[in-house]
């Protein structure tokens, strides 16, 4: 895959690998067992520009592409998927509204500590008890009194809060409802009336911490609204398209780790006095991790590089995490078949990697959202 990267995007993965070989990947099944945020490696990660991705040089970021962006996810992916979904869910969702949608002053204001981590990281608060694939269903209302925006409302499942500095929340500004009935509101985290519940007990991805939050009478001011009044749903659209990609990225990290030790370890272990490699059985589920790898690769970085000259990829974005997050969490369950009884145990990295994979093709869009955002797309249905 690489001959199609330009140099300095080859010489950006090599540095990316070699950091998150040395500071990531060993404190892997740490974070894990304990469910624990890597902060150490995590504030090591501004000055190699990873927690600023998205944001333009102007304010203190990398300003990196969108190819060289779904790089650093898929590296730090096969280092750590909880570490590497709370930066790709900083990245994508907490920090890409502000550069897309926010005025002048507003990028001033924010996107240089969030380029820094100063503070801690951001945060996008979509999902509601009640409210997840349908977005139209959100309740958290904002209401504008006094030239402030008073936030009432309760969200879940949001990555990062508890190692946050700020958070948009997709709130109802406008009681009439209809498409233009949400906005976008950057809320700093500290802000009184806003309550961070205790960690969710998760499956996977136990090191990038997840919380619902309430919303009781939080104040913010008027100029904390972000873009126009009433386009917080069309901007969110847009927001989660870039996600997805980070996602798609992301899952191939996590496939290329799980097959990685698959091979090592067929090369290692021997039955009936030859390699596990010699079988043609065990040939045969590398090849197909190695082909559905390499194609899934292939997908994400399309999406990124349209995404990159400027255009719509809801549907290049809806495919590449489509495919794959389904191919991840089957690359890694082959990797367990590979290791038998010692792929289900905790002692090898593929049974983490399997369940970090599952959350993949649940968030920020399931499977079925993605398949009906692409049909919708072939069939020309608005």
């Amino acid at each position: 895959m690489d001959f199609e990267l330009t140099e300095e995007q080859r010489m950006w993965r090599f540095a990316v690998h070699d950091f998150c070989a040395q500071e990531v990947r060993p404190w892997a099944a740490e974070m894990d067992a304990r469910a624990e945020f890597n902060e150490k490696a995590v504030r090591k990660m501004a000055p190699l520009g990873l927690l600023g991705l998205v944001i333009p040089e102007e304010y203190g970021g990398a300003g990196v592409d969108a190819v060289s962006a779904a790089i650093a996810i898929e590296e730090i992916g096969w280092a750590d998927g909880g570490t590497a979904l709370s930066i790709a869910a900083h990245n994508g969702l907490g920090c890409a509204p502000i550069v897309l949608f926010g005025s002048e002053e507003q990028k001033r204001r924010w996107l240089p500590r969030l380029a820094r981590g100063e503070g801690g990281l951001g945060c996008l608060a979509l999902t509601e008890p009640e409210a997840g694939s349908d977005l139209m269903s959100a309740q958290t209302r904002a209401e504008l009194k006094g030239g402030e925006w008073v936030i009432n409302g309760n969200k879940a499942w949001i990555t990062n809060p508890s190692v946050g500095s700020l958070v948009i929340v997709f709130s109802r500004t406008e009681p009439e409802g209809g498409t233009r009935a949400f906005s976008h509101l950057v809320v700093p985290l500290d802000t009184p009336g806003l309550h961070i519940h205790p960690p969710e007990k998760k499956m996977g991805v136990r090191a990038s911490p997840t919380h619902a939050l309430t919303f009781e009478n939080v104040r913010v001011p008027a100029d904390h609204l972000l873009g126009a009044r009433g386009l917080g749903l069309q901007q969110t659209l847009q927001v989660l398209d870039g996600g997805r990609i980070g996602i798609g990225a992301l899952s191939v990290g996590l496939a290329q780790a799980a097959m990685e030790e698959a091979v090592r370890y067929a090369k290692e272990r021997k039955a009936f006095g030859q390699p596990l490699a010699a079988f043609e059985a065990i040939q045969w589920i590398i090849a197909d991790a190695a082909t559905q790898i390499d194609a899934a690769r292939l997908l994400v970085y399309r999406a990124a590089w349209l995404k990159q000259q400027g255009h719509v990829v809801t549907r290049e974005a809806a495919i590449a995490k489509l495919f794959a997050t389904e191919i991840a969490e089957q690359v890694c369950r082959n990797a367990i078949q590979v290791l038998g009884s010692y792929g289900y145990s905790s002692e090898y990295p593929v049974e983490r990697l399997y369940r970090d994979a599952r959350l993949m093709t649940i968030g920020e869009g399931t499977s079925e959202v993605q398949r009906m955002v692409i049909a919708r797309r072939v069939l020309g249905i608005e």
